[in-house]
């Protein structure tokens, strides 16, 4: 197994490499400046802000010169948020993230393989039918049609929830957007499970277990769920990534202040830094959960053997 992590590290580095050398060229090549606003800086102290920041170098100079802090874990300061770091805008900022989508996450896991292992167990009834209709429609609604209309019932309209804001991560806060976030993923996730799940039960062992009196409950859990969600170990990996670094839409709709919202404010007002720290966060929390995934692989499925 060490043998294997360090394969998968040694493979991961220049993977992350390249997403930084890729980012960095794309945020220097798109128009406009950080240093750009309604008032026009004066020639002189343009050059100056510019001096400051290393960015009157040439564009190869600066690219080194990132490489070499990023190593060391300096990802420079924020190029718009006076007095702040990009690893202070990270460590103020992912645990709102973290919890979203950890919840999400969580309950989109429980949720839907829960759903997948009943229609499965009913395929072709009127259970599976309105299982993965639900599912295709969780699939097709975008979070930025779901957020709205779940605000205006429970929020506008009922009153039973807060529309918005963070309020320190209270549970009533929490709701609308962890429901958001959480219900695409079930929808993919029980569709995947109950594919597996079909899969598993029409097989040979399986029928050997039915065969020799086995319960139907203890078969399904003990022997087909475990080589059933195998693929969806697989695709837990970049679905988790994708939501403990938080969702742009849902964190721009809700008012939250998390990564997601911090990425597209830079982005826009080419706070190349922070853009910059955020890409390599998230293409090393990416890196780090398909090593998890494929490990937890291994320990489901006895067949795979990592060396």
């Amino acid at each position: 197994m060490l043998r294997f992590i360090g394969r998968r590290l040694f493979v991961a580095l220049p993977t992350l490499f390249l997403v930084v050398t890729v980012a960095f060229f794309m945020m220097r090549a798109a128009p406009g400046s950080p240093f750009d606003m309604d008032r026009k800086l004066a020639p002189e102290i343009l050059k100056n802000v510019q001096a400051k920041y290393g960015m009157d170098r040439p564009l190869g100079e600066q690219y080194v010169r990132y490489l070499g802090d990023a190593v060391r874990g300096d990802f420079g300061p924020s190029l718009k948020y006076k007095d702040k770091t990009v690893l202070d805008i990270l460590k103020e900022n992912y645990s709102v993230s973290l919890k979203l989508g950890g919840f999400a996450i969580l309950i989109a896991s429980i949720v839907g393989v829960s759903l997948g292992v009943l229609a499965a167990l009913r395929q072709n009834r009127t259970t599976d039918y309105v299982i993965m209709t639900v599912a295709i429609l969780g699939v097709c609604i975008p979070t930025f049609v779901t957020a709205p209309l779940l605000v205006l019932a429970l929020a506008s309209k009922l009153g039973w929830l807060p529309s918005a804001g963070w309020n320190d991560g209270a549970l009533p806060n929490l709701i609308l957007p962890i429901t958001v976030l959480a219900l695409p993923q079930i929808a993919i996730i029980s569709r995947l499970t109950r594919a597996g799940m079909i899969e598993v039960l029409h097989s040979n062992y399986v029928r050997t277990a039915r065969a020799k009196g086995l319960s139907e409950g203890r078969i399904v859990g003990k022997h087909a769920l475990r080589a059933a969600i195998l693929p969806l170990v697989s695709y837990l990996g970049p679905a988790c990534a994708g939501l403990l670094t938080g969702s742009l839409v849902v964190e721009k709709i809700f008012n939250l202040p998390g990564l997601g919202k911090f990425f597209v404010i830079s982005a826009l007002q080419r706070d190349y830094t922070v853009v910059m720290g955020m890409v390599i966060f998230y293409a090393a929390l990416i890196l780090v959960l398909n090593l998890i995934s494929d490990l937890l692989y291994a320990v489901l499925d006895p067949r795979v053997r990592l060396s």
